[in-house]
């Protein structure tokens, strides 16, 4: 199957490594237009995908991606329209349009998912929220399957998708804040830095995945850390001091605003 990109900015950078690391498609069956940025022809030089200057490329495509700027995708996507074949499943990781704009713009016989996801969809462990336009059901589950490909899949309402995308999307980097604090402490302490952050990460890992499998409530797991009188309450105390769940509770709410 054939796949085409539309921007290779962050986001679209990330995706396309993930679907290369996951061999959802062969470097020759990726065909990916940049913009002026440069960032599509450095990236060729080190993935071997087929880079495009013009949209005529696409008509080969059965799944293109549009990962540009939200105050220029509808436009783009009119300029790329009349390349796309019928039954093209466009999946939009950009922001600012709904699925009934892109819609309008592709017209009905393109499908439609508006998904949100995250950079660690480079390393297949993204976490992506996804509207679907109404479409067949074997379209859709070959949407879905390309997706999976880089992580987890949610099936969203259109008007929590920002919501999504901000806890999702945006929380990558205050988690990568948290662990550089967590490391400047580590240091403070004395432990090498290199040290520290392989420690954190895979502390980090460990956590994720223990409330994944457990299911357990943030709370539950963390009060089965906490001694009464110990080294971790503590420290809790002094996030709480220091008004850490409200910075973080801000954070999510000025990221979404």
């Amino acid at each position: 199957m054939n796949i085409g990109f539309i921007g290779a900015g962050h986001m679209g950078s990330a995706m396309i490594e993930g679907l290369l690391k996951a061999k959802t498609v062969a470097p020759e069956n990726l065909f990916v237009k940049g913009g002026s940025s440069g960032t599509a022809e450095a990236l060729q030089e080190k993935l071997g995908f087929q880079l495009i200057k013009e949209y005529d490329a696409l008509k080969a495509c059965k799944v293109i991606f549009i990962a540009t700027g939200a105050s220029i995708v509808l436009d783009i996507l009119k300029q790329a329209a009349p390349f796309m074949a019928k039954d093209t499943i466009l999946i939009s990781v950009a922001t600012g349009h709904t699925v009934a704009e892109a819609q309008a713009v592709l017209g009905e016989t393109i499908h439609v998912v508006h998904a949100i996801p995250n950079t660690p969809v480079s390393v297949n462990a993204g976490m992506i929220g996804a509207v679907f336009a109404d479409m067949p059901a074997p379209t859709k589950a070959e949407a879905v399957r390309v997706l999976e490909s880089l992580g987890k899949v949610e099936e969203v309402s259109e008007i929590i998708l920002g919501t999504f995308g901000t806890v999702a999307g945006c929380s990558p980097a205050f988690v990568d804040i948290f662990m550089e604090a967590l490391a400047d402490g580590a240091v403070l302490e004395g432990m090498p830095r290199a040290l520290s952050y392989e420690v954190i990460a895979q502390m980090m890992l460990g956590s994720a995945k223990l409330a994944l499998e457990t299911k357990k409530h943030p709370g539950e797991l963390k009060d089965g850390v906490t001694s009464p009188g110990g080294s971790t309450i503590k420290g809790v105390t002094a996030l709480e001091k220091n008004g850490f769940r409200f910075a973080v509770i801000d954070a999510v709410k000025q990221a979404n605003s």
